[in-house]
Parts: structure tokens; C-alpha cells; sequence
């Protein structure tokens, strides 16, 4: 599996712009929108919404995987953010999160999902790949997430 199967250039956001949880995941919704302008933002950052009230996807080390499922989609999505200030994400370390990961599902695709978040779970464990992701240029991170 790799990841570029499931993400494109307009995909990835070298430096995101939001500095609350709900705008990083608003900013990430609308690299989604650009791609798939069918799809309702707003529903899809309800879904988002509701998947961290649950519990948070701040996994640590810097890290946030939100992710969700969604009928009207196709096929598996991600969508790549970086902040290099770091933002407030109620990571389960309590530290910001600098590196996100989106991952979107149709609702009937489980199998896809749960291995695609298993690999970008895998990828990050990796503290090289962590490392290498914050420091690169926006051509170094496109090329190291195509890859990955």
C-alpha cells in the first residue's frame, strides 16, 4: 500500500493556516471541498466533529489523525496538514499537534480505511519520518508522502 494511492498534490498543506482544533479540521475540509466540491464541508466537518467528541484523534507525538466516514464519497481520501507552531488538538500527551493526517471512508469501505490509517499510523511511529516531515521544503514533503 502506498500512500499516494489515496491522496493528491491539492491534498497537502505545507503550513496550515488554523490554530484551533475545529479550524485546522475546517482548513483540512476545504483541501477536501477543492478536490470533490460535491461534497457538503459543512457535513463533512459535522462527521469530523462528532468523531472527536468521542474521543480525540491527538494521538501524540505531535500527532493527529482525525478521520470519518462519509456516504457520498467514492473512494478513501487523505489529506496531509502541517503547523509548524503547533496547535492545541487535546492530544491524549496534551501537546500540540503539528502533524495531520485526514482520513476520510465511504461508509461501506472498512477494510480500505482501517488499513490505510494502520499505515500512517506505522509510518509515524517512525521518529526519521517524523523529523523529515517538518523540516522539508513543500517539494520534500509532496515527494516523502508520495513515498511513503
Amino acid at each position: 500500500m502506498k500512500l499516494g494511492d489515496f491522496l493528491s498534490k491539492e491534498l497537502i498543506i505545507p503550513e496550515l493556516s488554523a490554530r484551533t482544533k475545529k479550524a485546522v479540521l475546517a482548513e483540512l475540509v476545504a483541501a477536501v471541498h477543492s478536490v470533490q466540491p460535491e461534497l457538503d464541508e459543512t457535513h463533512v466537518l459535522d462527521v469530523l466533529l462528532e468523531r472527536e467528541a468521542l474521543g480525540t484523534t491527538g494521538i501524540g507525538d505531535g500527532i493527529a489523525i482525525p478521520h470519518g466516514k462519509i456516504a457520498e464519497l467514492e473512494s478513501v481520501l487523505v489529506v496531509v496538514g502541517r503547523s509548524a507552531e503547533g496547535v492545541e488538538f487535546d492530544a491524549l500527551d496534551f501537546e500540540p499537534c503539528k502533524i495531520f493526517f485526514l482520513v476520510l471512508a465511504p461508509e461501506k469501505v472498512a477494510g480500505v480505511h482501517l488499513r490505510v490509517l494502520a499505515h500512517i499510523s506505522r509510518m509515524l511511529k517512525e521518529e526519521d519520518f517524523r523529523q523529515q516531515f517538518l523540516s522539508a521544503s513543500e517539494d520534500e514533503l509532496k515527494a516523502l508522502l508520495f513515498e511513503a
